[in-house]
């Protein structure tokens, strides 16, 4: 009988922990109850909806979804809701700093600065961001930390070091010869682009950005001058793409927008002197446009105060306004519009600042939303991740006000953010 009792107790016991365990480890559920949700694939605003989002995922979304039994409720009733915003074009270990003082920065401090960057762009709404370089895989390590919890921030693509010819762009030409100074991702010619392509996917980038042009915030080169060659960038290509990983190309000179579209990658960024026989290459291969134009105005407003060097800031007085009036014609033509803002050149947190310039340049608010959602997903290679609110997505949620198909400003004020089913920020209470 004392056998029995104990033998009974031990099941008993046992079969309390395992439903305990059972219990928490069943996915939580959160229910969203929205006023308002748009759907930026048809430009639809739907009414009374009620998302139901099992664990990082959304389950179900309509007006007649069912509550499951103990959900956690959110009441949203005069917001509008969007999916999680994406930036395909941010330096999130940067801030504005140009010229030589940047040399007095760290790996490990611009780690640290990413670290905080990370937080602020999540809660204004960007739930997942593609970074476009970084010194000493400082994103790579950013990435691994947000994705192992240790603190907060978007999803990340990265691409680790950007590759570039000596000299260019990308390099570093603020030293002189005698500290033998050269960027990380630095290579000349096409066996050394190959060896450096595969090197910085061994060490962790989702993603392989190239300087096919000269830039604005660097010593030394011309924006509109070509860098890399043709077969050089048709190389870089080739393995990255045959590795999995997709090309991002600074390119602002048309010539250099030109050949890397022929090359294949996957992006231009900025398109700052795109013509009419770089638009239509870009027609022809599908190649995404991610312009940067809102850091014009904070930029310009600004260089002085933040101790740009001279040289710099009248480089970005040609290259600024020209980028506006060749990216409205692409806009025009119809070229693939991702979005991007090159954030770090002006403080992160204003990334949404950039739907409204987009929409002064001529695509409708619908568009400019579509470009930092459905396209930027597709740009990404993530459609089946983020980019809507739809069943199976990630849980990547914010709320506005108002209805940005009447005002895109509205997106500059982002009081709702939910990021993998779990709520970043909310402004309305629960």
């Amino acid at each position: 009988m004392k056998t029995n009792r104990w033998l009974g107790a031990i099941v008993l016991a046992l079969f309390s922990i395992g439903l305990s365990w059972a219990q928490q480890s069943s996915p939580k559920t959160v229910v969203i109850h929205a006023g308002r949700v748009l759907d930026v694939k048809t430009g639809k605003t739907l009414t009374g909806q009620t998302i139901v989002i099992q664990g990082d995922k959304i389950a179900s979304v309509g007006a007649d979804a069912q509550v499951p039994a103990g959900a956690n409720v959110i009441d949203l009733p005069n917001a509008t809701v969007l999916p999680g915003l994406i930036d395909a074009h941010t330096h999130i270990t940067f801030n504005p700093n140009f010229g030589y003082s940047q040399l007095a920065d760290s790996v490990p401090r611009e780690a640290l600065i990413g670290a905080h960057n990370a937080r602020v762009t999540l809660e204004a709404g960007f739930t997942t961001i593609r970074n476009v370089g970084a010194r000493g895989y400082a994103d790579v390590a950013l990435r691994d930390a947000i994705n192992a919890r240790d603190v907060p921030g978007p999803r990340m693509l990265v691409s680790g070091p950007a590759l570039s010819i000596t000299g260019g762009h990308c390099d570093n030409n603020l030293l002189p010869f005698e500290y033998h100074r050269a960027s990380d991702g630095v290579a000349d010619g096409v066996e050394a682009v190959q060896h450096k392509t595969r090197e910085i996917i061994k060490y962790g980038a989702d993603l392989i950005k190239v300087c096919a042009t000269g830039g604005v915030l660097s010593k030394g080169d011309n924006p509109q001058h070509s860098q890399y060659t043709l077969e050089e960038m048709k190389a870089i290509v080739a393995d990255a793409h045959r590795l999995g990983r997709k090309v991002a190309a600074h390119a602002h000179g048309a010539e250099g927008i030109r050949w890397a579209s022929m090359a294949g990658v996957d992006s231009i960024e900025h398109g700052s002197y795109i013509d009419d026989a770089a638009i239509a290459e870009m027609k022809k291969n599908g190649t995404y446009l991610v312009p940067t134009l809102y850091l014009g105005d904070w930029f310009m407003e600004n260089a002085e105060k933040i101790g740009t060097p001279p040289d710099l800031i009248a480089k970005a007085r040609d290259v600024m306004p020209a980028a506006r009036r060749n990216v409205a014609r692409a806009f025009a033509a119809g070229v693939k519009v991702g979005f991007g803002t090159d954030a770090a050149v002006y403080p992160h947190g204003l990334n949404a600042h950039e739907f409204a310039v987009m929409v002064k340049l001529g695509l409708t608010p619908l568009q400019a939303i579509q470009s930092a959602t459905v396209n930027d997903a597709d740009l990404l290679g993530w459609s089946d991740q983020v980019g809507t609110i739809e069943p199976g997505k990630w849980a990547d949620i914010i709320a506005v006000d108002s209805d940005p198909l009447a005002d895109v400003t509205t997106l500059e004020r982002v009081k709702f953010v939910m990021k993998g089913g779990e709520v970043v920020k909310n402004q309305y209470g629960k």
